[in-house]
């Protein structure tokens, strides 16, 4: 057993779970200061949370809480949140579902329900609530105002599309962990897709291929995929080279690269 951070967060969620059993913290990585699924008096949650202090992560769990209502059931359900400035915590507990990642390698019988999933996705409509969250991560990649204009829609996106957060159980499939959604042009999602798969071991043609598949895919400018292509492997290369002990980030900067030849497109 895992314990909780500290005995204040154990206070914190008291009202909500009870006297808390387990604490099992999960194979795979959030990007949270705290996640984990508790057994307790009252059922199983998984908990995620964020020291409650001004920046990015504590934005990126604000998101997270406020788009969960207008994704589900595509996503696990929030059941109840945590939150006050005296709390010290942001915190999220959802329902628990059994589920594993999808399977991204080529001739894995997850891809069509990866496609699937994206479809239902593009599908969402764009709530009220993220109009104002204007996709711009890729902005500072791209060469001109010409090119951002591309990089701008209405529909609501995932933007973390990898094997982890696209999953299967026995009672459905869903895309977890919207931790950063945003108002873009719906074909990132699938763009997205095309890199990990590449990365999965996929040729360009055949990651492209399945993109196809997509609705927002089929849908979209073909100049804007260049643009977009252009923009976020100059971003993985930006990051991989400041963390050059992940291998996992080079891995994904030479997937992008390989997209952008099979492409044609100039990152000069």
């Amino acid at each position: 057993m895992t314990d909780l951070p500290d005995a204040h967060f154990r206070a914190l969620i008291h009202p909500y779970t009870g006297e808390v059993s387990t604490v099992e913290i999960p194979d795979h990585g959030y990007s949270s200061d705290f996640a984990a699924i508790i057994n307790s008096e009252k059922g199983q949650f998984f908990v995620k949370a964020m020291f409650n202090e001004p920046g990015g992560r504590r934005d990126s769990i604000i998101r997270e809480r406020e788009i969960n209502p207008y994704v589900t059931p595509l996503s696990p359900a929030l059941m109840w949140s945590v939150d006050g400035d005296d709390a010290g915590w942001i915190i999220l507990g959802f329902e628990v579902i059994e589920e594993r990642g999808l399977d991204f390698e080529p001739d894995s019988p997850d891809l069509p329900l990866a496609v699937d999933l994206l479809n239902r996705a593009v599908a969402l409509e764009l709530p009220d609530v993220a109009r104002g969250w204007t996709e711009d991560r890729w902005d500072a990649y791209v060469g001109s105002k010409e090119e951002l204009a591309f990089l701008r829609g209405d529909a609501l996106l995932h933007t973390d599309i990898n094997p982890d957060n696209l999953t299967v159980g026995d009672a459905g499939s869903w895309i977890i962990d919207w931790a950063w959604p945003t108002r873009g042009p719906a074909f990132i999602d699938p763009a997205c897709f095309v890199v990990q798969l590449i990365a999965a071991g996929h040729s360009p043609e055949s990651a492209e291929g399945w993109a196809s598949r997509c609705t927002a895919w089929a849908d979209a400018n073909s100049k804007a995929i260049d643009v977009f292509a252009g923009a976020y492997l100059r971003m993985l290369r930006a990051i991989a080279n400041r963390r050059p002990d992940e291998a996992w980030l080079k891995a994904m900067a030479e997937a992008a690269q390989a997209w952008v030849d099979h492409r044609g497109v100039s990152t000069s």
